[in-house]
């Protein structure tokens, strides 16, 4: 996770006396010894590290029973969340965490995923329940226990990152480079290895608000998917250098008339959007940008699928390609050359 915020490092090369852990030392008697035998079993974590130590995610495989947990997990390949602290100051860091667990659950086919936390940390708590956590039981020592499984509740956020294929519409969404790598940060190109993903709440967060004026937008529905294609670059060629990035998930689609007052509009753009509250409100001024698209940021295609492969392959038409529809067959091509792993898929 080289030029990111967020690095996946051996324990060794963090200091467990760091006051980032405090608070774990306080919870959990003998964190500093297992800590320091994660050190040397060279193990590793997930770490936010912008000049201090913000977050700390550590995962771990597990497939025996335990009886320590009521009511008792019988014997099962699970992904435990084994440590997960994030001290972020107002910004929605947590969701990019769950992200991060949640595609390394369904990319290596973990039949349930689990997390122990005290009644105390209710805002993390929320976080789980809100992306398909549910509360299964206790631990001893007083802890709750959280369960995730890959059963389909037919929910975008219980379902996420997977998604479905039936009973919704396919689009292509081009977006601008400058805009494409902040709201889309995993979906960066190699040609972009610079840029560094800030700790801001666009960036960080699997909602996004993206607003645009392009004809055609105002028949998207809730529930429709979006191929997320970043156009050229400038100065190059289209053909090589527009290319298929990310699929998401249509929440809603709102138009800028539905708000009442600027505060409304703001507000509901929230955290998810790029744009500063100034710009907004120029916006909410004019009315050129009068389409506001809320998604949920599902997959970062791993093999990143160029203009010309597309128009090869029949997937795109000749000519603009700022917003088009597609077919179902389009769409699940597309998945296919992009080489989305088949288990994001709900069938």
């Amino acid at each position: 996770m080289k030029n990111d915020v967020i690095e996946y490092v051996e324990f060794s090369k963090l200091d467990v006396k760091d006051s980032f852990f405090s608070s774990l030392i306080e919870d959990y008697g003998g964190f500093e010894k297992w800590f320091e035998k994660k050190a040397a079993q060279r193990e590793k974590v997930y770490v936010l590290k912008e000049n201090e130590l913000q977050g700390f995610l550590y995962l771990k495989e597990e497939i025996e029973a335990d009886d320590t947990i009521t009511p008792k997990f019988e014997e099962k390949r699970r992904l435990k969340i084994g440590t997960f602290k994030i001290d972020a100051h107002g910004t929605v860091l947590g969701e990019r965490f769950i992200g991060l667990i949640l595609k390394r659950m369904v990319e290596e086919n973990y039949l349930e995923c689990y997390v122990t936390v005290f009644e105390k940390q209710k805002p993390l708590i929320r976080l789980f329940e809100k992306f398909g956590f549910y509360f299964w039981g206790t631990k001893a020592n007083g802890e709750l226990v959280y369960v995730k499984s890959l059963e389909t509740k037919e929910d975008f956020y219980l379902d996420f990152p997977r998604i479905k294929l039936e009973n919704n519409k396919k689009f292509l969404l081009g977006i601008f480079p400058k805009h494409h790598t902040k709201l889309f940060p995993l979906s960066k190109l190699e040609t972009e290895k610079n840029h560094k993903i800030e700790d801001l709440s666009f960036t960080n967060t699997v909602e996004k608000v993206y607003l645009t004026g392009m004809v055609g937008v105002d028949t998207i529905k809730s529930g429709d998917m979006l191929i997320i294609y970043r156009t050229a670059e400038p100065g190059k060629s289209a053909r090589w250098s527009s290319v298929v990035t990310s699929v998401c998930t249509v929440i809603e689609r709102k138009h800028i008339r539905d708000f009442s007052t600027v505060e409304d509009f703001i507000k509901y753009c929230g955290k998810g959007t790029i744009f500063s509250r100034g710009e907004l409100e120029s916006f909410w001024r004019r009315k050129n940008y009068p389409h506001i698209i809320k998604m949920l940021y599902n997959i970062a295609v791993p093999k990143r699928i160029v203009r010309h492969d597309l128009l090869e392959k029949g997937l795109i038409n000749e000519g603009y390609a700022g917003f088009m529809p597609l077919t179902n067959l389009q769409f699940e091509k597309t998945l296919e050359l992009g080489e989305v792993n088949e288990s994001f898929i709900i069938n």
